[in-house]
Formats: C-alpha cells, structure tokens, sequence
C-alpha cells in the first residue's frame, strides 16, 4: 500500500509542475484536465501526508522511550505514543477507502427527478416536501441548484419535477437517494383523521457532458407547446415549452419552466444528455442494467427504499436498517446522519469484496 501511495504523490509533484507551465498556462482545456486530475488526488495525497508525519513522529517517540528518562516523562512519551497510534491505525483505515476503486461519477453533479407514484395529491405533495429536502440539504453543503422542468397539481405538489444541483461530490452524496420513498401521514384534507401511504420516485442521474456524449442533433425531433401551470391554466401565449424526443433511443424530455423556447431546449438537452449517459453505462455494465428501472419502479408504495412516518417522527432507510427519530430535521436537509450511513455501508461492502479478491 505504502508504495501505490508513494506513486500517488510523485503522481500529484508531477501534475504540479506541469500546471505552471507557460504552454498549459496557455491552454485553458489542458489546465482544467490537469486541475481535475490533481483534485482527484488531493484527499489521498493529504492523508499520506499526515500517515508519513505520524509514523515519524511515532518512531521519535520511540527512540525517546529508549533513552530511559524520569519516570513522568516516561509515562507522557508512552500516552504519546498510544494517542500516535491511535491516529496510525485511523488513518490506515481512511487511506484503505481511499484507494478503493472509485465511482467515475463521483465528482459530478447530478439531475434529480422526482415524481409522485402511489397516493394521488397528497403524493404530489410529498413529492414536493422532498424536493423541498433536497434543495436544503444543497444548501447546506454549500451547492447551487436549479429547476430544469416542473408538473405542478392543482393544490400546489408535483406530479413531477426534475432539477440540477451543482457542487464537488454531489452524485457521491446523493447516489443512493435513488428508489421509491414512502410517507405515512395524515393528509390535511383527511376529515377523519386516518392515518394514509403515499409514495413518490427519485431517480439520481450523473450530469454527462458534452464530451462524454455526442448527441447528433439529426436523431432529435423538437417539439414545442405553450406551457401551462397549475389547473391548466396558460403560463403564457408563447410556444415556449419544448419536448426533445430522442429517436434511436425513444427518451422523451420536457422542459417549460423558462419564458425563452431556446433555454427550455437547452435545459432538455442537457438532461437528454445525463439519461443517454446513465443508459450507455448501464449497456456497458450489465450487472447493473437495472439500476434506474431500479430506481424509478412502478411508484407503488410496497417498492420502498425509505418511509418517513409522519405520527411517531421516524425515518427508517430500509437498506440499512437504519431509523433516526428526528423527521421534522430531515425534512429540512438534515439527511448527514442517513447518507453518512449509507456510504459507510457501500465501504465496507466494497472494502469486503477486495479482501475476497
């Protein structure tokens, strides 16, 4: 391990270098490739870093226990040492996820689309509140996010609504949020006071680029609309909306949200462009060509990944087995806890299959 290391770091001195020079300088593509080359291995170059400087100090600690001095200065060279390996033993740890065969998708940003499944309204409105959640949690951790197209009901949820959230590590933190999630609660027009399920779909899709997927604009029919709001209603008179319908492949995308016809196309291209790559991967992958079929299911309440229940505050990740009684948090964007446990868990599955191999 210490030697693949080792090559990590000279790797990140070379890509140092090689950004300083005037013909990269120069090249504002070769620059950006070579930044996100050396970004990839910041984390694990710093954590060598400090494994290096723990073992050196490890190893002075040690030679002063030798010299034999006073028995108080013994005995804080020994806490020393402990509290040193200690901090050996978490970093090895840390360094050993950190080598692990890394999702390419990681870094990106992703495209979220959620929709109402099973529970009428009030799963509209729960395909909102989760919305609502995840535009929190973006802000927490200090990412950008922006609507790419909206179908709103009558009283005020989602039938469906896809949306982009921009920051470093967004797919890695959001990955799993893919699958059905369930809510027990009582809905505001229940007179009675019964108790309902609903569900809605999330599916989580890396943002592709242009580089990663060519779309010939010949394969494309574009068909545009006047977009329409809340109970039909004429959000203007313009055919502003536009669907982008993907004739190899059959992939329909519909973007209103924007008054200008080009943005909306733009907007439907760019998430035509994450599906086809989610697609072309699964292709490649075929141990995972379920995922997002996987992921959306049919919306029915009995697929879940999750159930937020409403009358004892719970949140319960099925996967995991994991419950937190702090839903009124959750659904605020404190979901740190939850999808903290969910990478650990993908670790240490990972981490299991390597010592099997």
């Amino acid at each position: 391990m210490l030697d693949r290391l080792q090559i990590l770091e000279d790797k990140y001195e070379e890509l140092n270098e090689k950004m300083v020079a005037p013909e990269v300088l120069n090249n504002p593509v070769e620059l950006n490739k070579l930044a996100k080359a050396q970004s990839d291995l910041e984390d694990v170059v710093a954590a060598f870093r400090q494994y290096k400087k723990v073992l050196s100090e490890l190893e002075d600690s040690k030679a002063m226990l030798q010299e034999k001095l006073d028995p108080e200065m013994d005995e804080m060279v020994k806490l020393e040492i402990k509290e040193l390996n200690e901090q050996k033993e978490s970093l090895e740890q840390e360094l050993t996820i950190l080598l692990l065969p890394k999702d390419p998708n990681d870094n990106k940003n992703v495209i979220m689309e959620i929709r109402a499944g099973t529970g009428g309204d009030e799963a509209a409105l729960f395909a909102a509140d989760l919305y609502k959640m995840y535009v929190r949690y973006a802000e927490m951790q200090g990412w950008k996010t922006e609507v790419m197209n909206t179908n709103y009901t009558d009283v005020g949820g989602y039938k469906e609504i896809t949306f982009m959230i921009e920051g470093k590590g967004a797919y890695s933190k959001l990955k799993f949020e893919g699958g059905v999630h369930r809510v027990q609660r009582v809905p505001a027009t229940e007179s009675s006071g019964r108790i309902h399920t609903s569900a809605a779909t999330v599916a989580v899709l890396p943002e592709a680029e242009e580089v990663e997927v060519e779309i010939n604009m010949n394969d494309l029919r574009i068909d545009v609309f006047c977009s329409s709001g809340p109970g039909g209603q004429s959000v203007n008179t313009t055919q502003s909306a536009v669907r982008v319908t993907h004739l190899p492949t059959g992939l329909v995308v519909s973007c209103q949200d924007e008054k200008s016809q080009q943005m909306n196309k733009e907007k439907a291209i760019k998430v035509l462009r994450s599906r086809l790559l989610e697609k072309y991967q699964q292709e490649a992958q075929g141990e995972l060509s379920a995922q997002r079929k996987g992921m959306i299911g049919s919306g029915d309440r009995s697929e879940r990944i999750r159930t937020y229940n409403f009358p004892q505050g719970r949140v319960s990740d099925h996967r995991i087995n994991l419950t937190v009684h702090n839903l009124d948090k959750v659904l605020m964007g404190a979901l740190d806890e939850i999808i903290d446990a969910l990478i650990t868990t993908d670790q240490a599955e990972k981490l299991k299959n390597a010592d099997e191999q």
